[in-house]
Protein backbone atom coordinates (compact mmCIF):
# COMPACT_ATOMS: atom_id res chain seq x y z
CA UNK A 1 0.00 0.00 0.00
CA UNK A 2 1.19 3.50 -0.70
CA UNK A 3 2.30 5.74 1.62
CA UNK A 4 -0.65 7.97 2.68
CA UNK A 5 0.61 11.34 3.34
CA UNK A 6 2.81 13.61 0.55
CA UNK A 7 5.05 14.97 3.44
CA UNK A 8 6.11 13.90 7.51
CA UNK A 9 7.16 17.09 8.87
CA UNK A 10 9.50 15.31 12.42
CA UNK A 11 9.75 17.19 15.14
CA UNK A 12 14.11 17.07 16.78
CA UNK A 13 14.03 16.37 20.53
CA UNK A 14 12.06 12.96 21.47
CA UNK A 15 11.71 11.88 17.82
CA UNK A 16 14.60 12.11 16.11
CA UNK A 17 16.86 12.02 19.33
CA UNK A 18 16.48 10.96 22.30
CA UNK A 19 17.12 14.00 24.13
CA UNK A 20 14.12 15.30 26.34
CA UNK A 21 15.58 12.54 28.91
CA UNK A 22 18.97 13.47 28.63
CA UNK A 23 17.88 17.13 29.15
CA UNK A 24 15.70 16.16 32.03
CA UNK A 25 18.68 14.79 33.84
CA UNK A 26 21.18 17.74 32.91
CA UNK A 27 18.38 20.21 34.55
CA UNK A 28 18.25 17.89 37.81
CA UNK A 29 21.81 17.78 37.65
CA UNK A 30 22.37 21.89 36.70
CA UNK A 31 19.46 22.75 39.78
CA UNK A 32 21.77 20.70 42.65
CA UNK A 33 24.86 22.28 41.65
CA UNK A 34 23.74 25.98 41.63
CA UNK A 35 21.00 25.49 43.97
CA UNK A 36 18.12 26.21 42.17
CA UNK A 37 15.31 24.08 43.52
CA UNK A 38 14.01 22.52 40.38
CA UNK A 39 11.85 19.66 41.44
CA UNK A 40 11.27 16.89 39.61
CA UNK A 41 7.46 18.25 38.42
CA UNK A 42 9.04 20.96 36.82
CA UNK A 43 11.60 19.06 35.08
CA UNK A 44 8.06 16.72 33.37
CA UNK A 45 6.23 20.10 32.71
CA UNK A 46 9.74 21.32 30.84
CA UNK A 47 9.13 18.17 28.20
CA UNK A 48 8.30 19.63 24.83
CA UNK A 49 8.38 23.17 26.19
CA UNK A 50 8.91 25.81 24.06
CA UNK A 51 12.70 27.65 24.04
CA UNK A 52 10.90 31.16 24.69
CA UNK A 53 9.19 29.21 27.78
CA UNK A 54 11.84 27.59 28.79
CA UNK A 55 13.89 31.28 29.36
CA UNK A 56 10.97 32.08 31.06
CA UNK A 57 11.32 28.98 33.77
CA UNK A 58 15.29 29.63 33.62
CA UNK A 59 14.79 33.51 34.88
CA UNK A 60 12.31 32.37 37.83
CA UNK A 61 15.11 29.26 38.58
CA UNK A 62 17.51 31.74 38.47
CA UNK A 63 15.89 34.20 40.64
CA UNK A 64 14.94 31.70 43.09
CA UNK A 65 18.64 30.75 43.45
CA UNK A 66 19.10 34.39 44.47
CA UNK A 67 20.87 35.19 41.18
CA UNK A 68 18.26 38.31 40.86
CA UNK A 69 16.63 39.68 37.92
CA UNK A 70 17.86 38.68 33.96
CA UNK A 71 16.93 38.42 31.20
CA UNK A 72 16.11 35.74 29.26
CA UNK A 73 18.95 35.64 27.76
CA UNK A 74 20.93 36.17 30.54
CA UNK A 75 19.74 33.33 32.67
CA UNK A 76 20.58 30.69 29.23
CA UNK A 77 23.68 32.04 29.15
CA UNK A 78 24.04 30.70 32.62
CA UNK A 79 22.55 27.77 31.70
CA UNK A 80 24.84 27.50 28.71
CA UNK A 81 27.88 28.14 30.02
CA UNK A 82 27.16 25.54 32.72
CA UNK A 83 26.42 23.16 30.38
CA UNK A 84 29.36 23.77 28.23
CA UNK A 85 31.36 21.56 30.48
CA UNK A 86 29.10 18.72 29.92
CA UNK A 87 28.97 16.35 26.51
CA UNK A 88 26.30 16.05 24.70
CA UNK A 89 26.21 12.75 22.45
CA UNK A 90 23.94 13.57 20.14
CA UNK A 91 24.97 10.51 18.24
CA UNK A 92 24.25 7.98 20.78
CA UNK A 93 20.74 9.63 21.25
CA UNK A 94 19.79 8.96 17.62
CA UNK A 95 16.55 7.17 18.28
CA UNK A 96 16.29 3.82 16.44
CA UNK A 97 16.03 3.47 12.90
CA UNK A 98 15.39 7.38 12.47
CA UNK A 99 17.93 7.00 9.66
CA UNK A 100 16.69 4.33 7.45
CA UNK A 101 13.21 5.94 7.81
CA UNK A 102 14.39 8.91 6.31
CA UNK A 103 15.72 7.28 3.53
CA UNK A 104 12.64 5.12 2.85
CA UNK A 105 10.62 8.05 3.01
CA UNK A 106 12.83 9.88 0.27
CA UNK A 107 12.94 6.65 -1.59
CA UNK A 108 8.78 6.88 -1.74
CA UNK A 109 9.06 10.30 -3.30
CA UNK A 110 7.64 12.04 0.30
CA UNK A 111 8.78 15.02 1.25
CA UNK A 112 10.44 15.18 5.10
CA UNK A 113 10.78 18.28 6.94
CA UNK A 114 11.67 19.11 10.48
CA UNK A 115 9.72 21.69 12.72
CA UNK A 116 11.56 21.63 16.44
CA UNK A 117 11.30 24.30 19.12
CA UNK A 118 14.96 24.40 19.61
CA UNK A 119 16.86 26.81 18.28
CA UNK A 120 18.39 26.64 14.38
CA UNK A 121 21.96 26.44 15.61
CA UNK A 122 21.27 23.37 17.84
CA UNK A 123 19.20 21.82 15.53
CA UNK A 124 22.39 21.84 12.90
CA UNK A 125 24.72 20.61 15.45
CA UNK A 126 22.14 17.62 16.41
CA UNK A 127 21.74 16.81 12.66
CA UNK A 128 25.34 17.39 11.45
CA UNK A 129 25.85 15.25 14.65
CA UNK A 130 23.48 12.29 13.71
CA UNK A 131 25.05 12.50 9.63
CA UNK A 132 21.24 13.67 9.11
CA UNK A 133 22.50 17.19 7.43
CA UNK A 134 20.87 18.21 4.17
CA UNK A 135 18.00 14.64 4.72
CA UNK A 136 15.44 17.61 5.88
CA UNK A 137 13.48 20.38 4.09
CA UNK A 138 12.35 22.60 5.16
CA UNK A 139 13.84 22.80 8.46
CA UNK A 140 11.72 25.46 10.44
CA UNK A 141 13.09 26.55 14.28
CA UNK A 142 10.18 27.78 16.93
CA UNK A 143 12.87 30.92 17.39
CA UNK A 144 11.48 32.08 14.16
CA UNK A 145 8.36 33.41 15.97
CA UNK A 146 7.08 35.07 18.63
CA UNK A 147 5.32 31.94 20.29
CA UNK A 148 6.71 27.82 19.53
CA UNK A 149 4.66 24.88 20.48
CA UNK A 150 2.06 24.37 21.17
CA UNK A 151 0.83 27.44 19.21
CA UNK A 152 0.38 25.90 15.98
CA UNK A 153 2.67 29.08 13.57
CA UNK A 154 5.34 26.33 13.07
CA UNK A 155 3.23 24.11 12.01
CA UNK A 156 1.47 26.42 9.47
CA UNK A 157 4.73 27.97 8.35
CA UNK A 158 6.26 24.43 7.68
CA UNK A 159 3.48 23.48 5.59
CA UNK A 160 2.96 26.64 4.20
CA UNK A 161 6.85 26.36 2.85
CA UNK A 162 6.10 22.82 1.16
CA UNK A 163 3.16 24.28 -0.61
CA UNK A 164 0.63 21.56 1.10
CA UNK A 165 -2.26 21.23 3.07
CA UNK A 166 -2.48 20.06 6.34
CA UNK A 167 -4.81 16.63 5.36
CA UNK A 168 -1.79 15.48 2.72
CA UNK A 169 1.13 16.04 5.72
CA UNK A 170 1.64 14.17 9.14
CA UNK A 171 3.73 15.31 11.87
CA UNK A 172 5.81 13.27 14.38
CA UNK A 173 6.03 14.43 17.90
CA UNK A 174 6.04 13.04 21.36
CA UNK A 175 5.07 16.20 23.89
CA UNK A 176 2.01 17.40 24.63
CA UNK A 177 2.59 20.47 23.62
CA UNK A 178 3.35 19.09 19.82
CA UNK A 179 0.85 16.97 19.95
CA UNK A 180 -1.35 19.88 20.61
CA UNK A 181 0.51 21.79 17.98
CA UNK A 182 -0.01 19.16 15.32
CA UNK A 183 -3.73 19.29 15.79
CA UNK A 184 -4.13 22.92 16.10
CA UNK A 185 -2.43 22.93 12.74
CA UNK A 186 -4.86 20.77 11.23
CA UNK A 187 -2.11 17.37 10.69
CA UNK A 188 -2.11 13.69 11.52
CA UNK A 189 -0.35 13.43 14.46
CA UNK A 190 1.71 10.34 14.89
CA UNK A 191 3.01 10.09 18.71
CA UNK A 192 6.03 8.44 19.14
CA UNK A 193 5.40 6.56 22.71
CA UNK A 194 6.54 8.04 25.03
CA UNK A 195 5.73 7.23 29.08
CA UNK A 196 8.80 8.51 31.06
CA UNK A 197 7.68 12.09 32.10
CA UNK A 198 3.81 10.92 32.99
CA UNK A 199 1.80 13.01 30.32
CA UNK A 200 -0.87 11.91 28.13
CA UNK A 201 -0.56 11.13 24.21
CA UNK A 202 -4.33 10.58 23.85
CA UNK A 203 -5.10 13.77 21.48
CA UNK A 204 -2.39 12.23 18.96
CA UNK A 205 -4.29 10.48 16.23
CA UNK A 206 -1.81 7.56 16.15
CA UNK A 207 0.91 5.99 18.79
CA UNK A 208 3.56 4.17 17.21
CA UNK A 209 6.83 2.38 19.44
CA UNK A 210 9.70 3.30 16.91
CA UNK A 211 9.82 5.50 14.22
CA UNK A 212 10.23 2.18 11.63
CA UNK A 213 6.79 1.96 12.78
CA UNK A 214 5.87 5.40 10.66
CA UNK A 215 6.73 3.32 7.17
CA UNK A 216 3.55 1.26 7.35
CA UNK A 217 0.50 3.24 8.95
CA UNK A 218 -0.37 2.87 5.25
CA UNK A 219 -1.19 -0.38 6.60
CA UNK A 220 -3.80 0.47 9.46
Amino acid sequence: MAFPFKAVIFDMDGVIVDTEKFYFDELLVMSEELGLGITVDECKHQVGMSHQDFQRNLQMWMRRGGRGELSGDEAEAIYNEWASHRPRPYAQLLNPGVAETVEALHGMGVRVALASSSPLANIDKVLSACGLTGRFEPIVSGEQFHQSKPNPEIYLHTLELLGLPASACCCVEDSVYGIAAGCAAGLTVIAKREERFGFSQDQANLIIDQIPDLLRIGER
